[in-house]
């Protein structure tokens, strides 16, 4: 690959915005490293997957250590993305795709103008039964349109957590948690099947991909505020809604 010294800048800017979000990337790894030159199946797919569970797994951690993380949320909300995935992708014979990604995408560009807007969700701090109930309810509903459309549900869960009444540093926080969990499925469901890794890129890509997530997750817990944040979310959640409009649905 003969263009491998622009890797670095480009993942390490990709890792320090998504990070902030609780968002992997793997949206943009995956296209960056074929228009690179890697093969698809082979090279892009798996090492975008694994780019992803880096990111949102170091950010997690840096938000963890922090105390953002709605673990009563995040656990159930990743553990019911796995499990209901394999039966969204089994639906995937029966119904259409493209108007699921539609609705998605349209429901992330409603919450990123909500948030850009300054609308707050309403109701106050959910219970500790409430934020299990959310956990398990958009888990499930996630992991299954995930597993239906083919993606990793990452871009979903923020705007879902922060609709259900989550401030937006800790709807991040807690997504990279969730993103981890879905992340590491995915991967491992890629690694073990067509990956033909070259380990020079790799490793590379993965050493970026770190610094930017460790960049980017210790700003938004440490020195963003709140207002910051939400500018952010709706800015990049409009692109992430535009590129699968583009991408997917036309």
């Amino acid at each position: 690959m003969d263009n491998m010294y622009l890797i670095p800048p480009i993942f390490f800017v990709i890792a320090f915005v998504f990070s902030m979000l609780g968002m992997g990337g793997s949206q943009l790894y995956i296209p960056v490293l074929f228009w690179m030159g890697l093969d698809f199946k082979t090279q892009a797919i798996p090492l975008g997957m694994l780019l992803n569970v880096v990111n949102s797994s170091s950010a997690a951690w840096t938000y963890g250590r922090r105390k953002l993380i709605q673990w009563q949320v995040a656990i159930p909300f990743g553990v019911a993305m796995v499990a209901l995935a394999p039966l969204g992708t089994w639906a995937n014979i029966n119904l259409p795709t493209k108007p699921v990604i539609l609705i998605f995408a349209l429901f992330t560009a409603a919450a990123a103008i909500l948030m850009l807007s300054g609308w707050k969700p309403g109701g106050g701090k959910l219970s500790r039964r409430g934020q299990t109930i959310l956990g398990l309810s958009g888990g499930s509903i996630l992991g299954f349109f995930a597993g239906l459309i083919g993606r990793g549900g990452g871009s979903f869960v923020v705007p879902l957590l922060y609709i259900a009444g989550l401030e937006p540093k800790l709807a991040a926080a807690t997504s990279a948690l969730v993103v981890t969990f879905s992340g590491t499925s995915s991967f491992l469901s890629h690694i073990f099947t067509a990956a033909q890794p070259d380990w020079t890129v790799w490793v590379l890509c993965v050493a970026s991909v770190f610094l930017g997530s460790q960049a980017g997750s210790r700003l938004m817990a440490g020195r963003l505020k709140s207002g910051a944040v939400k500018v952010i979310f709706g800015v990049v959640l409009l692109g992430v809604a535009a590129l699968l409009i583009v991408k997917d649905v036309i």
